[in-house]
């Protein structure tokens, strides 16, 4: 990182992180120096889709000769990561100073600090080339986004599942309401075989369908990248093989076919940003799910989703040097390693707590989960932890989101971490940034919701045009 791009220390200090400096300030600081110089000049990104839909944001920078100019790169850098991965894209358009075009060029390359991101984006998500290409900022695409309906439909027998790391969830409804709903423990994660995932899901489908008369549709949540109900990636299926991966990519067609029913599978924070929307009755939803990873999703002030990534365990929320890594890209300060249980297994060791290492993730969060209940004073400080990075992580995201309301979900926030986590989030809103506390409401559903929610909301998924028996 550049020196001269300054970060900031937090009011609120974790109590085992004390190295946590919030992206928020530091962007926020960064554009007031910009502003106060006098001499700031546009930077312009536009990130496509191969759908032709365009997500453009629009910044300053220190002009070229500023005696600050440097931290222009860092900046870039960290502000296009996220857009990254809130947007997704795979050509990226850099309207303005060349220099930090240049640079952005060099660290998204095949052998760049960011490969990770190039070939996601690119040959995985898109299955298209990632290109960053430099122009004027008169020649930066418009903004030409996609917006579409899903979800909301309670008629007829359904099914919703949502797939976690650590337990698999699945819902019967019958006519908006939920007849029957489960948790079934598994580690996807570690399986090579897809026979594990499909045996698996078939099986709580057909535990869901026992309790209706009928099946008329099936909706999925899922972690990972979803298009056109195909698995484009997801952690869920890190153990498979590339070779089969297609057998994987393909899987709920598969069980789409078999069942002969409409279904849907979407990104699991799609469906926590749904199931806010139609619980709150209101639109302008940001929807995140605290489990194995951090999931996002969104909602937006029309009522529908859009086909933007939103995948918030990649974004950047800590500019901090020494922020953890995260396991998968790379990379340091990602959400995944704050706001998921990956943050509850790091934080414990610091608040003294020794988790069975000869047990499963799920059970390890139950674990740390019980010390909480108990009253021990280590497991409160992970919780209060957890609640000042969520609180500037809210505070970031409504610099790129328009959002009336955040909604948490997930097993983190099950017990007595919920209220712990929205304590803290709220003591940094109202103190850090009491315009985005005056205007955004931070949601934690009834325990019920938090734990089987997802599987709901996303049994109302398919749209059933023709019913017929």
């Amino acid at each position: 990182m550049d020196r001269t791009f300054t970060l900031i220390q937090p009011k609120f200090i974790s109590p085992l992180d004390e190295d946590f400096r919030p992206a928020v300030l530091a962007n926020h600081n960064f554009r007031r120096e910009v502003e106060a110089s006098g001499d700031g000049v546009p930077l312009v990104f536009a990130l496509e889709r191969p759908d032709g839909s365009v997500s453009r944001y629009e910044t300053m920078v220190f002009c070229e000769d500023h005696h600050q100019a440097d931290a222009n790169l860092f900046y870039a850098e960290r502000l296009l990561k996220f857009l990254l991965w809130q947007y997704g894209g795979c050509k990226v358009y850099v309207g303005g100073q060349h220099s930090v075009g240049e640079y952005l060029q060099q660290n998204y390359a095949p052998e760049g600090a960011r490969s990770f991101d190039y070939f996601f984006m690119g040959k995985t998500v898109y299955e298209k080339p990632f290109t960053v290409v430099l122009c004027d900022i008169s020649e930066v695409p418009p903004s030409k986004e996609q917006e579409r309906s899903l979800g909301r439909h309670l008629d007829g027998c359904r099914i919703g599942f949502d797939l976690g790391a650590s337990d698999l969830k699945v819902s019967a409804v019958v006519d908006g309401g939920a007849v029957f709903s489960q948790e079934i423990l598994w580690q996807p994660r570690q399986q090579s075989d897809p026979q594990y995932h499909y045996d698996a899901i078939m099986a709580a489908l057909k535990m869901a369908a026992e309790k209706m008369p009928r099946v008329d549709a099936i909706g999925g949540s899922a972690a990972g990248v979803y298009i056109n109900n195909r698995a484009m990636v997801a952690s869920l299926f890190r153990g498979i093989p590339e070779g089969r991966f297609d057998e994987v990519k393909n899987l709920f067609l598969r069980i789409r076919d078999e069942w002969r029913v409409p279904l849907e599978v979407v990104n699991d924070g799609e469906v926590t940003a749904l199931a806010g929307s139609m619980s709150l009755e209101d639109n302008g939803v940001l929807g995140i799910a605290l489990g194995s990873s951090e999931a996002g999703g969104f909602v937006t002030m029309q009522g529908n989703i859009t086909n933007w990534l939103n995948e918030l365990a990649f974004a950047p929320i800590d500019y901090s040097p020494n922020a953890p890594v995260e396991e998968w890209s790379g990379d340091r300060g990602c959400g995944g390693s704050y706001l998921s249980q990956q943050c509850i297994f790091r934080l414990a060791p610091k608040a003294g707590i020794r988790i069975p290492s000869d047990i499963p993730d799920a059970e390890k969060l139950i674990y740390v989960q019980q010390t909480l209940e108990a009253g021990q004073a280590g497991a409160v400080r992970i919780w209060q932890s957890m609640g000042y990075y969520l609180g500037y992580a809210i505070a970031h995201y409504t610099d790129f989101y328009d959002l009336k309301h955040v909604l948490l979900l997930g097993r983190c926030t099950s017990g007595q971490g919920g209220s712990l986590l929205l304590k803290s989030a709220i003591e940094v809103l109202k103190h850090e940034f009491p315009d985005v506390a005056a205007r955004v409401k931070i949601q934690l559903p009834d325990e019920k919701s938090r734990r089987v929610g997802q599987a709901i909301a996303a049994a109302s998924l398919p749209d059933i045009k023709h019913i017929t028996h």
